[in-house]
């Protein structure tokens, strides 16, 4: 599958299920707010139901029944009990309720301490997981309780029996997601291979006129003409050498782009390929100004294609040497690291700006403003991440005031 549309495929599942996320998300949430406040409805009936029960003072001996709250067709039982308090001498005794081994006790002192600190009508002492309900009758205060572990209980069995759903239907819409982009993409990923292919094609078409130029303007140099039509023919000549570079960058491009010609792998001195790079691009920095500098650690082996990681340098150095700073010096380091191999070339210069960064390995695009007009297409660094990504690498720049660095990394050889 091209890369580019995998990328599209998988940003449209990623956009499509964030959506569905926070649909669903949005859905479970109403509903638990939903079951816990009618859960809380029951609490408080009970509260309410009990509270209004003026029954004999609890014996200890004689509980009262459970009481039973009907959610739909499930009989909802709540544990409970109530106190009646006397402020002013602080007597409180039990009056009623489901528990037993009340009265007198540690426990139910702290109960009523906290409940009393709180001046809410109504509420809960999280601590003993109660939820609470206060009455005034003049003399004397009358406080119900209710256990709040059943409404917990109900509302996780509630939530459990609602969460296999959810993920049924988040699978499902996953699977509908995919079908969908296969399905969206498609059009796109067409015209898609219609451009490579008439890159291709036309790539190919274009090498023989190209070929057929650059001969004739050969043999009319070779004429002996007079100054100005020689200089026409110095200048077709020139320009069908740009255009077949040109011609074979694209075509570069689109057999990477075609997975065709895949690269041979085989144990390469990265190097021995790196000081050949170098040896071949000094006589073009000292033409050019700028002194070309190296440090190339021995020994550096790799699995890869020789050819193309020579292009790879190639690419670095040629846009060093173009870009950089008149008069800056060029350096080229090769480094080994744990499990990786680091190349960096740097150039003196302007600093990049960091928007224009993440463009700089796209096609036909050059950063004119704050890297001058030069001689190129804007091919050259799409043809070296291209290269790198084939070698299971990366390849980024990095820029300041300091200078402008390109660092291809790549794991070492096994």
């Amino acid at each position: 599958m091209i890369p580019l549309i995998r990328k599209l495929r998988i940003k449209f599942v990623a956009l499509s299920m964030s959506l569905v996320s926070v649909v669903l998300a949005c859905i479970f949430f109403s509903v638990n707010f939903s079951v816990q406040r009618s859960i809380e409805a029951i609490s408080r009936q009970v509260l309410y139901q009990v509270i209004q029960d003026d029954t004999v003072p609890y014996s200890g001996r004689e509980d009262r029944p459970d009481i039973a709250i009907f959610r739909g067709e499930e009989r909802v039982l709540l544990p409970y009990f109530t106190v009646n308090v006397w402020p002013e001498n602080g007597v409180a005794y039990v009056t009623g309720g489901t528990y037993s081994n009340l009265e007198d006790t540690a426990v139910l002192r702290d109960i009523l301490n906290e409940c009393l600190r709180q001046e809410e009508t109504e509420g809960t002492i999280s601590s003993y997981g109660l939820r609470y309900l206060r009455q005034d009758n003049g003399m004397y205060e009358k406080i119900a309780f209710v256990d709040m572990s059943m409404e917990q209980a109900m509302l996780r069995r509630t939530l459990l029996s609602y969460l296999p759903i959810a993920l049924g239907a988040f699978l499902l819409l996953l699977g509908a997601s995919v079908v969908l982009s296969r399905w969206a993409t498609a059009p796109v990923e067409k015209a898609w291979r219609q451009q490579r292919q008439f890159l291709s094609d036309a790539s190919h078409e274009l090498k023989t006129p190209l070929t057929v130029i650059l001969s004739n303007a050969e043999l009319l140099e070779e004429a002996g003409l007079e100054q100005r039509p020689a200089r026409w023919a110095d200048n077709i000549h020139s320009e069908a050498r740009q255009m077949k570079s040109l011609v074979e960058q694209m075509l570069t491009l689109a057999r990477a782009d075609n997975m065709t010609a895949a690269p041979v792998f085989s144990q390469v001195s990265l190097s021995e390929t790196a000081e050949d790079c170098v040896l071949a691009f000094e006589p073009v920095a000292f033409e050019a100004g700028k002194p070309l500098n190296y440090d190339i650690a021995p020994e550096v082996l790799v699995q890869g294609d020789a050819d193309r990681l020579r292009q790879l340098i190639s690419v670095l150095l040629d846009n060093a040497i173009k870009y950089g700073a008149d008069g800056g010096t060029i350096t080229l380091t090769l480094e080994k690291l744990d499990r990786q191999v680091r190349l960096t070339v740097s150039n003196p210069g302007d600093p990049i700006p960091p928007d224009k960064l993440p463009h700089l390995f796209e096609r036909f695009y050059r950063a004119d403003d704050s890297r001058g007009e030069k001689s190129g297409f804007g091919l050259g660094l799409a043809i070296a991440a291209t290269i790198a990504a084939q070698h299971k690498g990366t390849l980024r720049a990095e820029s300041d005031a300091v200078s402008t660095r390109f660092i291809f990394t790549m794991p070492l050889r096994k």
